[in-house]
């Protein structure tokens, strides 16, 4: 009689000697490295199926069970981690997309007015000292003056002589010559040079200026847009770095790729409550007490993730998730802004 084994999927028995499943057509070998987690993910990109619907429920209420089934063998019966995590992802943004618009186009408008505006320190008359003793025996000579206090004559004499000590130049890299420079359709070298660049600027330094004079040329417009252009990437970076951070905390318990299906899960279902929270924000304006509730119950749904995939102690697991998510919030997600923040202002 020949030997046969059991798959891991469809739990169906079947002739060891075969490379894949005659009942599932799962592939039998167990073998679930970096390279088989995201083999045919773009190819299949957008086959969403029954196992779509299949994925939600138990990803919505049954926290860690996907990724413990899906690293257990259980692979063709849900939806792939990484193919779940970018349909979420898209389904996302392409939601968000509408309120980064209404954003760009406030964040637009404030610039543009801020960098319209003249300095009024810049507009200030210069009095020099002639004139300020001139003003000053004038004020002695009129009748105003006799009615007025010592206090209130000091005040005056205070603001005369301090305009004086107002510099001429705008303190905005001298918006007006540069404006001048911009109509008259100066050269980029020029207006640079307005801006205070030196002739020994590095590399580096110039690219920054041209990017200011780019950002003061065009008010700010789109800033927002590209800001939002940049997310989506540094997102799919800042994935694994929270497989790293369970990595760290659980040791070699499981392999890497093991942490990343985890890790592609969760982060699926914070993108699928945003766009439900971003949904029912265009319906019914949500209280911050309830925005703030859903976001603690972030760490509630990571304390039982964790246990269930992890087989860990209630105890261990709430600590832990504590700590994942202080380290993440506190060191890894401010740095991710500041990287997208310079980067989309490098791309802008």
């Amino acid at each position: 009689m020949a030997s046969t084994d059991q798959c891991k999927n469809c739990e169906e028995s079947f002739d060891v000697s075969f490379d894949y499943c005659p009942h599932c057509g799962q592939e039998t070998a167990d073998n679930l490295t970096f390279g088989v987690l995201f083999r045919n993910t773009i190819s299949n990109y957008f086959c969403i199926d029954a196992r779509f619907f299949k994925s939600f429920i138990p990803l919505m209420i049954k926290p860690g069970i996907l990724a413990k089934r899906f690293v257990d063998g259980k692979r063709l019966l849900y939806l792939h981690p990484a193919q779940f995590y970018l349909f979420i992802s898209v389904v996302f943004f392409f939601i968000f997309s509408f309120t980064v618009r209404k954003a760009d186009n406030a964040v637009s408008n404030a610039l543009k007015q801020s960098l319209n505006k003249e300095m009024s320190l810049g507009s200030l008359p210069q009095i020099d000292s002639v004139g300020v003793e001139t003003v000053k025996k004038a004020l002695k000579k009129s009748q105003v003056h006799s009615r007025m206090s010592d206090e209130e004559i000091s005040t005056i004499d205070s603001v005369i002589t301090s305009t004086q000590k107002i510099p001429a130049t705008s303190l905005r890299l001298q918006t007006k010559v540069l404006d001048s420079l911009i109509i008259n359709g100066a050269s980029q070298a020029q207006k640079l040079r307005a801006m205070g660049k030196k002739e020994d600027a590095s590399v580096f330094i110039t690219k920054i200026y041209v990017q200011l004079l780019k950002v003061y040329e065009q008010k700010g417009g789109g800033i927002i847009n590209t800001l939002y252009d940049t997310i989506p990437i540094t997102m799919f970076f800042m994935l694994p770095l929270f497989a790293l951070l369970l990595k760290l905390f659980y040791g070699t318990r499981k392999m890497f790729a093991h942490h990343l299906v985890f890790s592609f899960y969760f982060f699926t279902f914070l993108f699928t409550t945003f766009c439900i929270l971003i949904l029912a924000n265009t319906f019914v304006d949500l209280p911050i007490w309830f925005e703030v509730l859903v976001f603690l119950s972030f760490i509630i749904y990571l304390t039982l993730a964790l246990r269930t995939f992890y087989q860990s102690h209630w105890l261990s697991a709430f600590f832990k998730a504590n700590f994942i998510s202080f380290i993440y919030m506190l060191i890894v997600l401010p740095l991710a802004m500041v990287g997208v923040i310079f980067v989309s202002f490098m791309l802008y």
